[in-house]
C-alpha cells in the first residue's frame, strides 16, 4: 500500500488517501506548510515546517504527527522560520533550510541541533539528498544551487584546509531556484534544478559542470525524475506538466521546445508540486486550484482526481505503507521513543566542541521494524551507559539466581540427610525393641 499525503500553504491540515483506491484516511489538523516543507520520517511519522502567521514574526514551528492520531504530537520552535526540510531514509536526522539562508541539521533521536551553517545569501527554498545520502543539495532565492558534503560539515580540519564548505556552487540560474532533485541508479551523479527563469538545468556531480539547460514556455515550480531515468517532469505555472528528455530520444517534430517531448494537461491552474510512485508509472501533481491529480505516464492520461479542499496544494508526498505502531504490543515508554523530542532551538555550548561522528548501528527490533539507523556519538555514549547499567543489573540478577539454586540444592541435601537420619533412627529403635523382646523372653 502507498499513502498519498498533501498539504497546503493555508491552515487546511494534511489530507491522506490510499493512492490505489483513492479512499481518504485521516486528515491531520493544524498545518500550513511551505513548498517542500512536508515529509515522512522513515515512514514512522509525519513532519512539516509551518508558515509564519505574522510576517513580522522571527520564528515559526515545526510539527510532528503520529500516523494514527490527527492532533499534533510534538511541537518545535527553531531559531528562524524553516521552509524546506529533508530526512535520510533511516530517519536518523532532519535537515531544514532557514529564511535567512542558514541550514540546520538535527538528530531525530535526541532533538539535538548537531550543526548549522550559513549556506546562502537569501532564503533556502529547496533541499535534496543524493542517493547514497552523503551529499546535500540546496537551492535558494539568490538563484544559486550548492552541493554539500555531510561528512565535511563535521570535519573542522577539512573545512579549515578546504576553505569553502560546499563542494560546488552553481550560479547559472537568473532567478529564484524552486526545486532540486538528485539522480539515482545510472544517473546518481546528476542534479536537476528548476527556477522562475523558466529553465531546468542538469548538473554533473562528478565534474561540477552544466550538462544541459532546458527552456520551458512557463516558470517551473516543481520537478520529478522518472524512476526509469529516461525523462523528467516539470510542473509549470501555466498548468502544464512538461515531459523533458533525460536519456530518451528527443522528437524535434514536437512544438514544445528543444528537449521537450510533450506535456500532461487538464486545464488546471499552476502546478505547485510533483511526486512519483514507486511503480515508476504513477505521477501525482498538486496545483493552486486545490486539486490533487494522479497521472499514468505511459498513457499520459489522468486516472484520478482528488479534492484537497480550500487553498492551493503546496506539497504532495507518497509514503510506502506507513508504519502504524498502534497494533504493536509496546510499552508506553517504547511508544514515546518512536516520536522525536522537540528539536533544539540552539546548540548546546557545552557540546559545541564535540565531534558528532555518525555510527551505523542496528535499531532495536519492534516485531517487523528492523531498519538500521545512524546515531551521533552522544546517543551512542548514552546507549553504552544504559547497556552497562543493564549489564550490572543483569549480573546482580544472575548472582541472586545462583544463590537461589545453591539454597535449593542445600535444602535438597538437608532433606536427604534428614531422611537418612530418620531411617537410621527407625533401624536402631527396631533393633533395640527386638533386643528387649528377646531379653524378656
Amino acid at each position: 500500500m502507498e499513502v498519498l499525503a498533501a498539504s497546503s500553504s493555508v491552515d487546511a491540515g494534511i489530507a491522506c488517501w490510499d493512492l490505489r483506491s483513492g479512499t481518504e484516511h485521516l486528515r491531520y489538523r493544524s498545518c500550513a506548510s511551505p513548498p517542500h516543507g512536508l515529509l515522512s520520517i522513515s515512514r514512522r511519522f509525519l513532519a512539516s515546517s509551518q508558515l509564519r502567521e505574522n510576517p513580522s514574526s522571527c520564528s515559526a514551528p515545526i510539527f510532528f504527527w503520529s500516523w494514527d492520531k490527527p492532533q499534533v504530537q510534538v511541537r518545535s520552535f527553531p531559531a528562524e522560520p524553516i521552509g524546506p526540510m529533508v530526512s535520510d531514509s533511516n530517519g536518523a536526522y532532519i535537515i531544514g533550510g532557514g529564511a535567512l539562508g542558514t541550514i540546520y541539521l538535527w538528530e531525530v533521536a535526541t532533538g539535538k541541533l548537531l550543526n548549522k551553517w550559513n549556506a546562502h545569501y537569501r532564503s533556502v527554498t529547496c533541499l535534496a539528498l543524493s542517493e547514497d545520502e552523503s551529499l546535500l543539495i540546496s537551492g535558494s532565492e539568490d538563484g544559486s544551487v550548492r552541493v554539500w558534503s555531510l561528512l565535511m560539515i563535521f570535519d573542522k580540519v577539512a573545512r579549515e584546509v578546504g576553505g569553502n564548505v560546499y563542494i560546488y556552487s552553481f550560479m547559472e540560474h537568473a532567478l529564484r531556484v524552486t526545486s532540486v532533485v538528485s539522480g539515482h541508479g545510472l544517473c546518481n551523479s546528476i542534479v536537476i534544478s528548476s527556477s522562475e527563469d523558466r529553465s531546468c538545468k542538469i548538473w554533473s556531480l562528478s565534474t561540477g559542470s552544466l550538462l544541459r539547460s532546458v527552456i520551458f514556455p512557463s516558470a517551473i515550480d516543481a520537478i520529478a525524475l522518472d524512476p526509469g531515468e529516461h525523462t523528467f517532469y516539470a510542473g509549470g505555472r501555466d498548468g502544464k506538466i512538461y515531459i523533458a528528455v533525460l536519456n530518451a530520444e528527443w522528437d524535434p517534430r514536437r512544438n514544445f521546445g528543444k528537449f521537450i517531448n510533450g506535456s500532461l494537461s487538464d486545464q488546471s491552474k499552476a502546478i505547485t508540486c510533483l511526486a512519483f510512485s514507486s511503480d515508476g508509472v504513477t505521477l501525482v501533481s498538486g496545483s493552486e486550484d486545490g486539486i490533487v491529480r494522479v497521472w499514468n505516464t505511459m498513457s499520459e492520461q489522468m486516472t484520478r482526481l482528488l479534492k484537497y479542499g480550500k487553498g492551493p496544494v503546496s506539497n504532495v508526498v507518497i509514503v510506502r505503507q506507513p508504519i502504524n505502531f498502534s497494533h504493536l504490543s509496546l510499552s508506553r515508554k517504547q511508544l514515546n521513543l518512536l516520536l522525536p523530542p522537540p528539536l533544539d532551538r540552539y546548540s548546546d555550548p557545552l557540546e559545541s566542541e564535540v565531534d558528532f561522528k555518525a555510527v551505523k548501528v542496528l535499531h532495536q527490533h519492534y516485531n517487523h521494524l528492523d531498519d538500521s539507523c545512524y546515531f551521533s556519538a552522544s546517543v551512542m555514549n548514552s546507549q553504552i551507559k544504559e547497556l552497562q547499567e543493564n549489564a550490572s543489573a543483569g549480573a546482580m540478577e544472575m548472582e541472586l539466581e545462583r544463590s537461589r539454586i545453591e539454597s535449593k540444592r542445600a535444602m535438597q541435601v538437608a532433606q536427604q540427610w534428614k531422611k537418612l537420619y530418620l531411617d537410621l533412627q527407625n533401624t536402631c529403635v527396631n533393633e533395640f525393641l527386638n533386643g528387649v523382646d528377646i531379653d524378656a523372653k
